[in-house]
């Protein structure tokens, strides 16, 4: 198949994006469906037949990696002669790996993936797989990405990259060193959102609280700018380090008309043995101090808690430590992940591997008690006043929106509420996942 660049050839051609991982991956992935719009594509759902596919992959897990492998080999047999391009995490660690998968046109490393309409202009014919990709400590510019078409909400990349050395992670590997550009092209980014008239924007990156290393800014001074941007209501922080999250930005977000009490904190951990073994940069006492700090200026915010089960070296003592330190701090939810080894990690040859039956067994008990917490998180808002940011989707007659402290309420449906913030109090519980409320 020849394939052609749709100005050059006078038909329009058809592209479809399938995005694994992050929300980092999902913003970066509406950025490109952008410029392939702006130059004569048609974008179309990837269960539909397509003249080229993009797979935006991650690699966190080896789970993920089999995801991309199985998105190919649909999207092959579903539009035989399509183009197909791989890029992201799992094309920069393993670009090789892909490339022998039969079908693959095209395999981009993170220092070519924004140059993506770039690659696909100069490739005129379906034939032998190209790689673009470079050593990933030469990979040292920055993808600005926000993401589009929500009516309520945009996710905004606004740092890359990671210097931590984490035991357990790749993501160095796959995203090169941390790195952003300067604040006001990131408020320039936000302007450019809100006039699409979207009204909270959620802050992603890889290590977001390191923000600044690379243009002599900081975090902080980041969110103190973004205050200002006329247009936007709400903003959300994804994921931010423990040891990053400093007095002053709790503080200031805390007191913040726009910034909203809602914490993501990865711990991980809550043995510092395990914590040491995972070489992170704090220990359990540190992260219960960032949470009593929360609680002291915001105590109605909604705290998530990132965890690994079963790393290497994990006892049954030590993961009951980490199940009473969690059942003590009492966040709002806690977001699961079984461990999974990845190549090229310093735990590949850890001894004192936890039997996959355990990990399962350890999930489990751990998902029961975040069910637990966040019952109990949405039992201690009833009859609140919160605003909501309501959403355009619907369903048997009904519309939701989370309020500041991410809860998810449920309306009655009214097309004049969709993309708008509005004040409620809140009812009851309809489930574990949704409340009632009226308006106010």
């Amino acid at each position: 198949m020849v394939f052609l660049h749709p100005v050059m050839n006078n038909e329009t051609k058809k592209i479809a994006f399938y995005t694994l991982g992050c929300k980092l991956n999902f913003s970066e992935t509406s950025t490109l469906a952008r410029k392939f719009l702006e130059n004569g594509f048609e974008r179309v759902n990837p269960s539909q037949p397509a003249d080229m596919y993009v797979i935006n992959t991650c690699s966190v897990t080896e789970q993920a990696d089999k995801k991309c492998r199985q998105a190919i080999r649909r999207f092959i047999k579903q539009s035989p002669v399509a183009f197909i391009v791989v890029t992201g995490c799992y094309a920069q660690l393993k670009p090789e790996e892909i490339a022998k998968i039969d079908g693959v046109d095209l395999v981009l490393g993170a220092d070519a993936k924004g140059n993506l309409l770039e690659y696909v202009n100069n490739i005129r014919e379906k034939g032998e797989v190209r790689i673009f990709s470079c050593e990933i400590n030469q990979v040292d510019s920055f993808f600005p990405a926000f993401s589009s078409g929500d009516r309520t909400r945009s996710f905004l990349k606004v740092q890359d990259g990671c210097d931590y050395k984490c035991s357990y992670c790749t993501i160095p590997m796959a995203r090169g060193r941390s790195r952003n550009i300067p604040i006001a092209n990131i408020v320039k980014e936000a302007g450019i959102i809100a006039q699409s008239r979207t009204k909270e924007i959620i802050l992603t990156g890889v290590n977001i609280g390191d923000f600044g290393r690379t243009t002599s800014e900081s975090f902080f001074g980041l969110i103190k700018e973004l205050e200002k941007v006329n247009g936007i209501e709400r903003y959300r922080i994804s994921s931010i380090e423990p040891n990053l999250l400093t007095g002053e930005i709790i503080e200031v977000t805390a007191n913040s008309s726009k910034f909203l009490p809602h914490f993501h904190i990865p711990l991980q951990s809550g043995n510092n043995k395990i914590l040491r073994l995972m070489r992170r940069r704090y220990r359990r006492e540190l992260f219960a101090k960032k949470i009593e700090s929360i609680r002291k200026f915001a105590p109605h915010a909604f705290i998530g808690i990132d965890v690994i089960v079963g790393f290497p070296g994990e006892t049954e003592e030590d993961f009951m430590d980490t199940y009473t330190f969690l059942e003590g701090l009492q966040p709002a939810y806690i977001h699961i992940f079984p461990y999974s080894e990845r190549a090229n990690t310093a735990t590949v040859t850890m001894p004192g591997k936890v039997r996959d039956n355990e990990i399962t067994m350890r999930t489990k008990r751990l998902a029961e008690l975040c069910r637990k917490l966040h019952h109990d998180f949405y039992l201690a808002n009833i009859g609140k006043t919160s605003s909501v940011l309501f959403e355009s989707a619907h369903k048997a007659g009904k519309m939701h929106g989370f309020t500041e402290n991410y809860i998810k309420v449920e309306l009655d449906y009214n097309k004049k509420f969709v993309g708008q913030v509005k004040n409620v109090r809140l009812i009851g519980l309809l489930s574990n996942e949704t409340m009632s409320c009226e308006l106010l």
